[in-house]
């Protein structure tokens, strides 16, 4: 067969018969724009001046990161047809990779150690799950249960005589560098400091993302785009995904199913052991359960994302923000009341929209509570601060994500020449 029939064979495989029509990318500027403006709004209202504070978005742009390498992590590996739940543990190898090679030979050392680690993570379960047929949650189970344990192990054999190291924790690693863009940092603080209403909110965000960046949040940034355009505009891509669409039919187009099945989770596990790599090094050693499930609010992103690198990116960010957020202190978080109350029920409208009645009815009771409870008090209640990332994304994304377009052949096992 030739290439070009190849090319549209996999192609009918890996795109559905009826495509829903796309957002055109000025209606997603329009949303941003929309979404500052509410925030703007917010902050106004309750004096709350962390809610679009540059340090806030940096703040959250560091927590972003790690968690939104996972999920396009997951991404790859679940457009092949194989879950990783494993993110998790291999998330947590690229922690300890990190602390090891980091506080010896430097911190690109200590990410490239943590990216291998990883990507071993992921070529264990690739072997369990492709080639001896583990059933995959399985597998992933296993991965994230030993991962901790090992590195515990490893920790207490390598860093306990080490010079400011211990039993549960690294040496300190020196961080990368950090750039900003010349003269725009002065300019935006500037106007963020005149608090006006938008202006002021958009610089603070502008600035937050423009000044003292680490060049591993830039190398992030380059892996979702570069992702985005290898699994959607070239061949490998369109082969990978149709391993995740229909693998018999894609054996019979000459697609060597097994091969870009292992490809997809050794970049599975790369990515992740990559975003635990970045969470060592931005807190400066690797730590007993530094990952703090991050692992699974990745795959929970790329669930959200309807595995895609945009919204694996917004599902993370999500969490990064409040994260941010609950850092700022019990007032912020009382102000992320009234934000998520206004978010849930522009979420009804939107399932109203789409004739979702039963989610918009859960989605206008939920926003109306969160508006009384604001309404009704002064602070939140301490202990939930800290779980205020974890509750307000899960409630976001379990609401949001209604239109999920799953690969069909997901979580299945594969064997040569099987039929469809």
């Amino acid at each position: 067969m030739s290439a070009s029939g190849l090319s549209v064979g996999v192609d009918e495989i890996a795109v559905p018969a009826r495509r829903k029509r796309r957002l055109s990318p000025m209606v997603y500027f329009y949303i941003a724009i929309a979404a500052v403006l509410v925030v703007s709004l917010v902050r106004l209202l309750t004096g709350a001046g962390n809610l679009t504070s540059s340090g806030t978005v940096a703040a959250a742009l560091t927590a972003a990161v790690p968690i939104a390498l996972a999920g396009l992590g997951g991404l790859w590996s679940e457009r092949a047809g194989v879950i990783n739940i494993g993110l998790e543990g291999m998330m947590v190898l690229g922690t300890w990779g990190a602390g090891f090679a980091g506080y010896q030979w430097g911190p690109w050392a200590g990410v490239l150690l943590g990216v291998a680690l990883g990507a071993v993570g992921g070529l264990i379960h690739a072997v369990a799950t492709v080639t001896f047929g583990v059933d995959h949650i399985i597998s992933g189970v296993a991965i994230t249960l030993v991962a901790p344990g090992a590195t515990l192990f490893l920790a207490k054999l390598y860093f306990t005589d080490a010079p400011g190291g211990g039993q549960k924790q690294s040496p300190p690693i020196d961080d990368v560098a950090h750039v900003s863009v010349p003269g725009l940092s002065s300019l935006l603080g500037g106007i963020e400091d005149k608090g006006w209403f938008f202006v002021s909110d958009l610089a603070g965000l502008l600035r937050g993302l423009t000044t003292d960046v680490s060049l591993l949040t830039l190398l992030a940034a380059v892996l979702f785009v570069v992702t985005g355009y290898v699994l959607w505009r070239t061949p490998f891509g369109l082969r990978l995904r149709s391993c995740g669409e229909s693998p018999p039919a894609a054996e019979s187009l000459g697609v060597n199913v097994y091969k870009y099945k292992y490809a997809a989770i050794t970049m599975s596990g790369a990515l992740a052991g990559l975003g635990g790599a970045i969470l060592a090094v931005a807190s400066s050693q690797f730590r007993d359960g530094q990952t703090g499930g991050r692992g699974y609010i990745g795959l929970a992103s790329m669930i959200f994302g309807n595995w895609r690198p945009g919204g694996v990116a917004a599902g993370a960010g999500l969490f990064g923000y409040t994260d941010a957020m609950q850092l700022r202190g019990e007032d912020a978080v009382h102000a992320l009341l009234l934000l998520l109350g206004i978010g849930l029920l522009v979420l009804a409208v939107v399932q109203v929209r789409a004739k979702r009645y039963a989610v918009a009815g859960v989605a206008t009771v939920l926003g109306a509570a969160f508006i009384l409870w604001f309404v009704a008090s002064d602070q939140v209640p301490p202990e939930l601060v800290g779980a205020t990332p974890y509750v307000v994304t899960l409630l976001v994304l379990s609401l949001a994500a209604q239109r999920l377009r799953v690969p069909k052949w997901i979580g299945q096992t594969y064997r040569r020449g099987q039929g469809g």
